[in-house]
């Protein structure tokens, strides 16, 4: 049964008694059923009133440029940002409840700035800063900087913490690894004698939740902006494409701008406009343990975080407050219906039962605890999203028809904060106010973009399965290529079948199931299968940050790829068909993208969709089907992203259509250097390369089977195609290949092994080596850019303004000189760079070569000045210095290169080695090169 303890737990916990007020006490009793038993009075105590902030009762105003929806402190500081930047007498915040009544009147107030990625780290340090910024004007925050002290029971938990004292001087975070002895130190209510250590970040503090908020709002009400409590949304209306308007509880509201930030409700006020605004989360319990004051407790004691036990405590007012993100976490309001927030509802009934796997932990972390009378457990229901990230940015929701389509522009949401809202609000909130205002975010936040989010992801039933998960991985060690375990055989390739068959260990990636690499032998599963039985579904892990278990598998994919012949399902690729009866859709790709998509019938080109700064919105590949339509390919994640980048470019009478075919065709790559012998068997087209050349498209008969569109690539390097099939063919297609290919070694090879070639040659992909602040220059594909076509492109005067002035960062390619990959701990990506032992970057993709022999990471060059701020980088700059690679506070020296190499092989071939991703063909049509060093 979930969350029952074992019965070597119960005897552990089994008789313990924890003081309770008024003389009571807490017994922790294992019953003849061997279910959890407590005995225990009921706390009569409430959470703390909330003071109303709201200064008078105007009416609602008639009209607005923005209304913010969730007076919590997300809605509260995109309000102080908008006030801040001179929008407050045009913004309106209102809540169905009272000012910071909602999740954020129960939560830790932890304030936390280590977290998994840049961008994060960046809205954590903006937030501290805004809250030392208002206890300096006398506005109250709580904000006490008593410090975290994370603890690691294991040594995999050691190794994240070194990777985390690297990348430290990179993200500007003091911080310092301890001994247990030194963690008993600095917090003598621990127990240290089965742990390996810790790290102490002494910039970490606490916050009051409710003093935030209230400061916040305040400085907003001075600032203009109207606020009004108990007053819910209705609807949101929108018109022609934008939000118009707001319909309340109090009347309705002309608007411009909307801001959805109901945390808790987020999701249901999303079902409030037409089109539905998808905001995929859902509540689970949350639970926080609350002790009665606790005599001679340093009020400065830091904040203790126990990940590998799931569990966290504060210093409260001299009391602690502890909580924890249980492995399996019980869903909350599983019928959808949420309550009020003035509802009695709204707060759930303890669960004490489910509660033991952490006060289990909680009991053994701080022994003291068992002899501290109890105050009160609060169970407050959290929403997580499904992938343990926040949602931020603008909805994404659009209406298309051939002849019109209708987007909601201008809807922004802010919620699925996880509990720690406080630690991040100040920097989501600055940044949403300056997407309102500027049109664009001050941080890179693509991963937390609601664009990542398809309509599956919404599906109530998936969000309750998958919350049950999504929790605990929140103190969960993250492994290289982590996967969920929940909400999985959702979108399968027809082929998907006959790829389990053969033995395909799965990733996910926007609910596709895609093959990382193949077992048939079934060498790396825990239990083999029955012979002639189905193959079971196998979940892909890498429990190490060290040399993987299936190193060997994928060496031998790989040698495939090069040296005869791989089949790699590449399916979840976006695909998106655009069209128009006349010249249409050329002058408006021309416009979206930066290289020159005019080119001949059956054409192929590679081109990025630059933003107004010159960076990437997206990195795809055009093949030119007719004279007026198109297909792109463009990288799975972008799926909804890049599409609605590209409908909200369109021409606004209809005349270009858009089409989204990813589920209309399978995808198969078949790579290697007797691609072309194995192809030619199964079509009577002509496939030398004067017929067929490299990066061009032509419609085959394969087998029995017509309708196949096939591209001379393989976006990895080597030689190959890309069949894109009808599904009912894809079947047909895929037993040909199998069939034809065995006098050629084909074999079947896994996203790993494409990930280990295109990072030996060198290619870039969206989303891990480029994002929408990198330009083309930056990455080496200026001879993607052609300034010179006819037509005015997105992003373009930027990009004229980075060329006469130079690059401030460039894409390299590093090659690990003094690597044992045996026993060494692996680059897994944002390692710290140094060049001469100075910081000068950090990774982005890594992976171990398999023709280097080396491990091989790929990331960006700076060149900072002595007060850390960026100067131009040459290509003398780069190639001048001795590199060193840090991996967990070991310093690896590391070869530098600007371009693609070209590698050995057995079947060299002109065709492969005269195409270069990055910096192709340089001195001719890479005039960064040349620009930057004169």
């Amino acid at each position: 049964m979930l969350g029952r303890p074992t019965h070597q737990a119960l005897k552990r916990t089994s008789g313990v008694k924890i003081p309770l007020t008024g003389g009571k006490c807490l017994t922790l009793v294992r019953s003849v059923t061997n279910s959890f038993v407590l005995k225990t009075v009921s706390s009569s105590l409430s959470d703390s009133v909330i003071n109303n902030v709201a200064d008078d009762n105007r009416p609602l105003p008639r009209e607005a440029k923005v209304v913010i929806c969730g007076a919590g402190v997300m809605g509260a500081s995109v309000a102080y940002h908008l006030a801040e930047l001179g929008w407050g007498s045009n913004t309106v915040l209102l809540d169905q409840g009272n000012i910071g009544g909602g999740a954020t009147g129960h939560t830790a107030g932890l304030v936390g700035v280590f977290k998994p990625s840049l961008a994060q780290v960046r809205l954590v340090q903006s937030t501290v800063a805004l809250y030392k910024s208002l206890e300096e004007r006398g506005l109250p925050t709580g904000w006490k900087q008593c410090g975290s002290l994370c603890l690691a029971k294991s040594r995999d938990r050691m190794t994240v913490f070194r990777r985390m004292k690297a990348l430290a001087v990179s993200w500007g975070i003091d911080c310092k690894l301890v001994t247990p002895e030194e963690v008993l130190q600095l917090c003598p209510l621990v127990r240290t004698d089965d742990l390996k250590g810790g790290i102490w970040i002494p910039g970490d503090g606490v916050g009051d939740p409710i003093q935030i908020c209230q400061s916040l709002v305040k400085v907003a009400q001075d600032g203009g902006v109207h606020v009004l409590e108990g007053c819910s949304v209705k609807r949101v209306v929108s018109s022609d494409g934008k939000v118009v308007a707001v319909d309340t509880s109090h009347g309705t509201v002309e608007c411009q701008y909307f801001v959805n930030c109901g945390g808790f409700w987020a999701r249901q006020i999303g079902q409030m406009s037409e089109p539905f605004v998808k905001v995929p989360l859902h509540p689970c319990d949350h639970y926080y343990l609350h002790t009665r004051p606790i005599p001679g407790l340093d009020p400065m004691t830091p904040v203790v975080r126990d990940q590998d036990s799931h569990i966290y405590f504060r210093e409260n007012d001299g009391c602690l407050m502890l909580g924890g993100f249980e492995p399996v976490a019980k869903p909350a309001f599983e019928d959808g219906l949420l309550p009020e927030a003035s509802s009695s509802s709204r707060k759930l009934p303890e669960d004490w039962d489910h509660f033991h796997v952490l006060l289990e932990q909680m009991l053994h972390r701080v022994p003291s605890l068992g002899s501290t009378a109890l105050d009160r457990l609060v169970n407050g229901p959290e929403a997580f999203s499904p992938d343990c990230k926040w949602i931020l940015g603008e909805a994404p929701e659009a209406r298309n028809h051939y002849i019109n389509h209708c987007i909601i522009q201008n809807y922004f949401v802010a919620a699925g904060m996880k509990t720690v809202g406080i630690s991040a609000a100040g920097g989501v909130g600055h940044s949403t106010a300056n997407w309102i205002v500027n049109g664009f975010s001050s941080y890179e936040m693509y991963e937390l973009d609601i664009t990542r989010f398809l309509g599956l992801h919404n599906n109530r039933k998936f969000l309750r399965d998958r919350v049950r998960e999504v929790p605990g991985l929140h103190y969960a060690i993250n492994y290289p290529f982590s996967e969920f375990k929940t909400g999985r055989n959702l979108r399968m390739s027809p082929i998907y079948p006959k790829l389990r068959e053969a033995g395909a260990v799965f990733g996910q990636v926007m609910g596709y199931e895609r093959p990382v690499y193949f077992d048939p032998e079934g060498l790396l599963a825990n239990v083999t299968p029955e012979p002639g039985s189905e193959k079971p579904f196998r979940i892909a892990e890498t429990k190490t940050f060290g040399k993987p278990e299936w190193f060997d598998i994928v060496s031998e994919e790989y040698a495939a790829c090069r040296e005869s012949v791989g089949l790699c399902d590449y399916s979840s690729f976006t695909k998106i068909d655009l069209w128009s009866k006349g010249n249409e859709v050329v002058e408006a790709l021309q416009y979206l993208c930066s290289n020159d998509v005019d080119v001949p019938i059956g054409s192929i080109i590679h081109t990025g969709m630059q933003n107004s700064r010159g960076g990437y919105e997206n990195d795809c590949s055009l093949a030119r089907l007719a004279e007026n339509h198109y297909m792109m390919i463009a990288p799975t994640i972008q799926q909804t992203r890049c599409k609605v980048w590209i409908q909200r470019h369109l021409p606004t009478d209809g005349s270009v259509a858009l089409s989204d075919v990813t589920s209309m065709y399978t995808a198969i790559c078949v790579m290697g250097p007797f691609t072309r012998s194995l192809l030619s068997e199964l079509t009577d087209t002509d496939l030398s390369p004067q017929s067929f050349p490299f990066f061009t498209f032509k419609e085959l008969d394969v087998g029995l089977a017509n309708g196949i569109r096939a591209m001379n690539l393989t976006h990895t390097g080597e030689l190959g195609y890309v069949l894109y099939i009808p599904n009912e063919f894809a079947l047909h297609v895929y037993t040909r290949l199998k069939e034809v290919g065995e006098k050629y070694d084909l074999r079947h090879t896994g996203y790993y092994a494409m990930r280990a070639l295109r990072v030996e040659k060198f290619f870039a992909f969206w989303g891990q080596d480029l994002d929408t602040t990198t330009t083309p220059l930056e990455c080496g594909r200026s001879w993607r850019v052609k300034f010179e076509k006819g037509t005015n492109f997105i992003g373009r005067e930027a990009l004229l303004q980075q060329r006469d002035e130079g690059v401030k960062r460039m894409y390299v390619q590093l090659i690990l000189q003094d690597h044992d990959p045996d026993v060494d701990l692996w680059c897994w990506g944002g390692e710290p760079i140094y060049r001469e032992g100075v910081y000068v970057g950090a990774t982005t993709t890594t992976g171990y070569g398999y023709t280097f022999k080396k491990q091989v990471c790929l990331g960006f060059i700076q060149n900072f000045d002595e007060n850390g701020e960026p100067q131009k980088v040459t290509s003398d700059f780069v190639q001048s210095g001795s590199y060193e690679v840090d991996i967990g506070g070991i310093r690896y020296l590391a070869k530098v290169n600007l371009r693609s190499p070209n590698l050995p092989t057995k079947f060299p071939d002109k065709e492969r080695e005269a195409y270069q991703a990055t910096r192709d063909k340089v001195g001719v049509s890479e005039p960064i090169l040349k620009a930057v060093n004169s």
